[in-house]
């Protein structure tokens, strides 16, 4: 016998089937046409990107992001680096946490892994990840004791990457550390030495494994390094020693790596305290109309680091100068490298 289906059923019905299709779009994000600096940035399972002070590079027309993974619920005895990929640096992918390792030198339960940075090696073909590993000395005061840089390298911009070791490069004490390849190719490390009170530009080895030459330690007591060159010009920024708190980030510029480096100057206004940031990379994106250079920096929540956010802003950029605009939204088309302010 042929039953009617009657209204409440029906609505029953539909509901069932939107909360299906609901449930099924939920941790997807949309697609995103814009960068909003200091907000939550999704990735495409829609989780906030957990890429803290990382670094990018570019591999054929995809950049990848990596950074410090410090999403809540973590194996507390492992230190994990993830790893994001975009076509546009708009929209993200996560790759995966590419890295995870337990204590290298058994340095407690407080030891850290922060700021890793990726180099892909043309000649080898190996991509060589660096990182600055620290912890507490026995017989020394202080969590940042050890100061060293470590090493992995994996076979693929997602990895996985293998610990190789930890080492002091040349000699010289590292905390925060910073990458930079020159138009020519040429690899270096940047890293702070408190000890000489600077940061050091260091060439990289040729396979990318080891530290070779000291080319220049810029005298400033500043950590956070970042170097780009642009239309010919070296430029460095770097922010004051205050821990997790922001301060006016300065920036320096010279003719060559070996300096010598014209006196710091601020970034953006002192009041702003770098609009809450530190930096962490400077991305240069040259595209088939103009080249554009973008601060990088995280805005750090010490107490709650899974929901530290980003700051990224073109920069003001060219003949000496460089200024960091009022943060606010904007897009980049990398193919021709322009970007526009949306408000």
């Amino acid at each position: 016998m042929k039953k009617n289906i009657g209204r409440k059923s029906w609505f029953g019905f539909t509901f069932l089937l939107w909360a299906l299709c609901l449930h099924s779009l939920t941790g997807i994000a949309q697609t995103r046409n814009e960068i909003v600096p200091g907000e939550v940035w999704p990735d495409d399972k829609g989780n906030h990107i957990q890429a803290h002070g990382g670094g990018i590079i570019k591999v054929k027309d995809t950049y990848y992001w990596y950074g410090e993974e410090r999403r809540q619920g973590l194996d507390s005895n492992y230190r994990y680096v993830s790893c994001y990929s975009s076509k546009d640096l708009m929209n993200w992918k996560f790759r995966g946490d590419v890295f995870k390792m337990t204590d290298p030198d058994s340095l407690g339960k407080k030891w850290v892994l922060e700021r890793p940075k990726v180099y892909h090696n043309l000649k080898t073909g190996k991509y060589v990840m660096y990182m600055h590993v620290d912890g507490q000395v026995k017989g020394k005061a202080g969590n940042y004791s050890y100061a060293r840089v470590g090493v992995a390298i994996g076979d693929s911009p997602v990895g996985p990457y293998k610990f190789i070791r930890t080492f002091r490069p040349l000699g010289h004490e590292s905390r925060d550390i910073g990458q930079f390849i020159d138009d020519d190719g040429l690899a270096y490390l940047i890293f702070e030495d408190r000890v000489s009170k600077g940061f050091h530009i260091a060439k990289l080895s040729a396979d990318y494994l080891d530290v070779e030459e000291d080319i220049c330690l810029i005298k400033a007591p500043l950590e956070g390094g970042a170097v780009v060159k642009y239309d010919g010009l070296y430029y460095a920024i770097g922010s004051a020693l205050t821990s997790w708190n922001p301060n006016p980030n300065k920036f320096a510029t010279a003719q060559s790596l070996k300096g010598p480096w014209s006196e710091f100057k601020d970034i953006a206004p002192v009041e702003t305290n770098t609009y809450g940031s530190q930096s962490t990379f400077m991305l240069k994106v040259t595209g088939t109309k103009v080249t554009s250079v973008i601060f990088v920096a995280d805005k750090w929540k010490p107490r709650t680091q899974w929901d530290s956010r980003y700051l990224w802003m073109p920069l003001k950029i060219g003949k000496g100068e460089l200024q960091l605009p009022k943060p606010q939204p904007w897009r980049i088309n990398v193919k021709t490298g322009e970007t526009e302010m949306l408000e």
